[in-house]
């Protein structure tokens, strides 16, 4: 399901597919085959099943997927990592070359002895079996602390043979540091994953004492790709600046080896001035990678997950490649209607360059 921090999952899923008419279903297909044309790629994606129907939705809309592993101590019902690990290679060998792995590490075995020869180890056996990058998730910085009490932050010096490592092998760290600035509050029922957050509180930073501040967590991932130049960075959901474009501008100006993909946060997109983010998005045309952040995994049917995929990827060229005016998740939003380089460039090319190996025809 996609991760938007909106609504359940179960709710979710269900109005995707009860709310789409047969005309809808129409301009979707529509929508659909215009994507098609340019061998999209979804740079941010969790996928821990395997399903004919699933793979020949990928070949119907010539889709890749970059399959991204993750640790979260806090979801009763998340895999344990080596569980994903086989589930998720499982999928990217069945998907007939659609898909790749995106590895991470465990970060809650950051105090053991063992924790930086282990990690390493395990990142490099995946990338033997082809992964392309790695994920560092929000619980560095946000939950995990070392054996004193201090939360670990993305630049800890410890974590920097892992960071060479990645670099070494040139590959790509895909960081999530961070959250929407609801998280941290004040609390504002308008605000886009304001419901997440109240029903999640494991994640609303406000309610944690001693927190650190989204600032703080922010500033120890700049620090990071200034320490590190010849790294590539991705920043997911939009590099957690996703409440105003200029700040992931001022980024990209700083730090030329970053670049953010659109993970579950398009919709924050939509809502600041569409003449402010066509302009972003001409300008730093080679720093977006196009993702949806949806889960296919557990219970659910490869039904329920192709109509997922297909209502949100319509949905978002729909946004990204017409001047049509329409509704997305109940706002009314303009069409940035992009010149077709750059919609090639944020569907396919950005990921090809940001993620290499990601497509084996230009390997």
């Amino acid at each position: 399901m996609i991760r938007t921090n909106q609504l359940p999952r179960a709710l979710a899923a269900a109005l995707l597919i009860v709310a789409t008419t047969p005309a809808q279903q129409s301009d979707r297909s529509t929508y659909l085959h215009s994507l098609a044309a340019l061998h999209p790629i979804d740079a941010h994606a969790h996928i821990w099943k395997s399903d004919p129907a699933f793979t020949a939705m990928l070949e119907r809309w010539n889709l890749h997927i970059v399959d991204i592993l993750y640790v979260d101590d806090k979801q009763p019902t998340a895999l344990p990592l080596e569980q994903q690990r086989t589930a998720a290679l499982a999928f990217v060998r069945s998907a007939h070359g659609h898909a790749s792995l995106c590895t991470t590490f465990d970060p809650f075995r950051f105090s053991q002895p063992d924790f930086i020869q282990s990690a390493i180890a395990s990142i490099n056996k995946d990338f033997a079996d082809g992964a392309i990058a790695v994920k560092v998730w929000k619980n560095v910085g946000m939950e995990l602390k070392d054996s004193t009490g201090r939360y670990v932050m993305v630049d800890d010096p410890r974590l920097e043979p892992i960071y060479r490592d990645i670099q070494s092998h040139n590959k790509t760290l895909i960081a999530h540091q961070a959250e929407p600035d609801v998280a941290w509050g004040p609390p504002d029922p308008k605000a886009l994953d304001s419901s997440y957050y109240a029903t999640h509180p494991e994640w609303n930073m406000e309610k944690i004492p001693g927190a650190p501040s989204k600032r703080t967590i922010l500033a120890t991932r700049d620090r990071l790709l200034a320490r590190h130049p010849g790294l590539r960075v991705v920043g997911a959901h939009l590099g957690s600046m996703e409440s105003d474009v200029d700040l992931d501008a001022k980024a990209f100006d700083r730090y030329p080896n970053f670049a953010i993909d659109t993970g579950a946060r398009v919709a924050h997109l939509t809502i600041q001035p569409s003449s402010k983010v066509r302009a972003f998005l001409i300008k730093y045309q080679d720093r977006v990678l196009y993702g949806t952040d949806i889960e296919f995994s557990g219970d659910e049917t490869a039904k329920t997950a192709v109509d997922e995929w297909e209502q949100q990827l319509a949905l978002d060229w729909r946004y990204f490649a017409t001047a049509d005016t329409f509704d997305y998740n109940g706002h009314t939003v303009h069409g940035l209607n992009l010149p077709p380089a750059v919609l090639k460039k944020l569907f396919h090319s950005n990921a090809v360059h940001w993620l290499p190996g990601v497509d084996p025809s230009k390997d």
